[in-house]
């Protein structure tokens, strides 16, 4: 070989290298040469409004504790129906079943209860029109993916997926089928969060430089249960070091910063503590028989990541379920004429208070409270998490009767979920920069609303 063909091979292992290092999957990257070459606008679903229903037929796969909530909520909305129920477990199927007739639900729903993809089924119905799965994480894309490939729209618990190339599996998909894969992220529906929403729109803060978000809740006691979350959810703590949970927090500002609207994620770096949270944990209450013993975890017990915009603004995004801390979003935004942290809520603008000191933000309420907010009042905060569950199962059905495009589509699923396995792949390369795919294909550039 001479020093030519030497430094050609060179370059194209570098160049193979830096896609594994930049979070680029091969299988997807080999069926999609480069995501970001434009699409025409038509192959786009962002903007693209429901075909009106009168009546909103909703399924339901996973009936657990989190499928249940959600169903009380689409209950106490008007022009809904529940047709159909979906579980590995029939008790939990049987729970939901008498919640509806509680209700007075006048409808009964057809069960699916024979095994993991039951789903399938049940998706193949004509009586559906919006397939919803509260299901563990690793059902969620093949739950979506069958429900648009039947020609039902598709709306999944957070995260959306948890690989990249299941994230582009849902763009995909849902460009092909022409059927939307919404991710239920309810805490852009909380009353700060579209408080704050409707005060950047109206500029208070100035042009936005920065925000954070963040999922700090002290889970232990849930992690280590024998039912629920306790199945399921802390094997992803033997598996991956990353932020696992990043949507909670990141979805309302992305919102703020109208990313997918006129600016998008370019790029992220991310670092992790050690583990020490569970292990010690499981150290002073397991039983020394218990076969929790053999889990060893990986995912450090605070993961920080820093995504810069393609406009150079700058996010902090945390994670940490594993420490003995009070629960935060932080849903900080910061702009050149001021700034707004929560947990507490507090806000502060340029020569407001000369002595540089925090103000409450209730005096905002009156003229910036969110119209979601104001016409739905008290009932809105009977729902659940403060009432932003019911806000954001209203809205859904909203849109898809009365035609509107839904406030979340699938390039913010994907976009969303990413910080999950591009953080895994910068805290595993020492914190080095991952970059962001396109899911918009260059369509992110297109301003327009965030959401009503």
């Amino acid at each position: 070989m001479d020093r030519r063909e030497l430094l050609k091979s060179a370059a194209a292992a570098s160049a193979g290298a830096a896609l594994t290092q930049l979070g680029i999957d091969d299988a997807h990257a080999a069926s999609i040469p480069d995501s970001r070459i434009p699409i025409p606008a038509a192959d786009s679903m962002a903007g693209v409004p429901f075909a009106r229903h009168d009546t909103v037929r909703i399924a339901i796969v996973g009936t657990g504790l989190r499928g249940r909530s959600m169903l009380n909520e689409w209950l106490g909305v008007d022009n809904v129906r529940i047709t159909a129920l979906c579980d590995i477990v029939p008790e939990k199927v049987e729970q939901a079943r008498q919640m509806m007739r509680r209700a007075g639900h006048d409808h009964e729903p057809a069960v699916f209860t024979s095994g993991e993809r039951a789903f399938e089924e049940l998706c193949r119905r004509d009586d559906v029109d919006l397939v919803y799965t509260a299901t563990p994480w690793q059902w969620h894309v093949p739950v979506c993916l069958a429900a648009m490939n039947a020609g039902k729209h598709a709306a999944t618990e957070v995260p959306a997926a948890y690989t990249l190339d299941d994230c582009w599996r849902l763009v995909d998909t849902s460009e092909r089928t022409r059927r939307h894969c919404i991710m239920m992220e309810n805490c852009n529906y909380g009353y700060n969060e579209l408080l704050v929403l409707q005060m950047v729109r109206a500029g208070l803060f100035g042009e936005i430089k920065a925000g954070g978000a963040a999922y700090n809740h002290d889970l232990r006691a849930i992690l280590f249960e024998n039912r629920d979350e306790g199945l399921w959810r802390r094997d992803h703590h033997t598996k991956r070091n990353a932020n696992l949970y990043p949507t909670h927090g990141l979805g309302p500002v992305a919102f703020y910063m109208d990313v997918n609207r006129g600016d998008r994620f370019d790029y992220l770096v991310s670092m992790s503590t050690e583990e020490a949270g569970l292990t010690e944990w499981r150290e002073a209450r397991e039983p020394k028989d218990s076969p929790k013993w053999k889990e060893r975890y990986v995912t450090g017990d605070l993961n920080r990541s820093l995504i810069r915009t393609a406009k150079g603004r700058v996010i902090l995004l945390e994670h940490d379920v594993t420490s003995p801390r009070p629960y935060s979003r932080i849903n900080s935004v910061q702009g050149t004429k001021g700034i707004f942290e929560d947990y507490p809520p507090r806000i502060y603008f340029d020569s407001a208070r000369p002595d540089h000191r925090w103000k409450a933000i209730d005096e905002f309420k009156a003229e910036h409270e969110h119209p979601l907010w104001r016409s739905l009042g008290e009932k809105a905060r009977s729902g659940g998490h403060g009432g932003m569950d019911y806000v954001m199962a209203w809205r859904l059905v909203q849109c898809m009767r009365e035609g509107l495009a839904p406030d979340m589509d699938v390039y913010d699923a994907a976009a969303w979920s990413a910080p999950g396995p591009l953080s895994e792949r910068s805290v595993a390369n020492r914190g080095r920069s991952v970059d962001f795919p396109d899911f918009t294909r260059g369509r992110w550039s297109i301003a327009r609303r965030s959401m009503a």
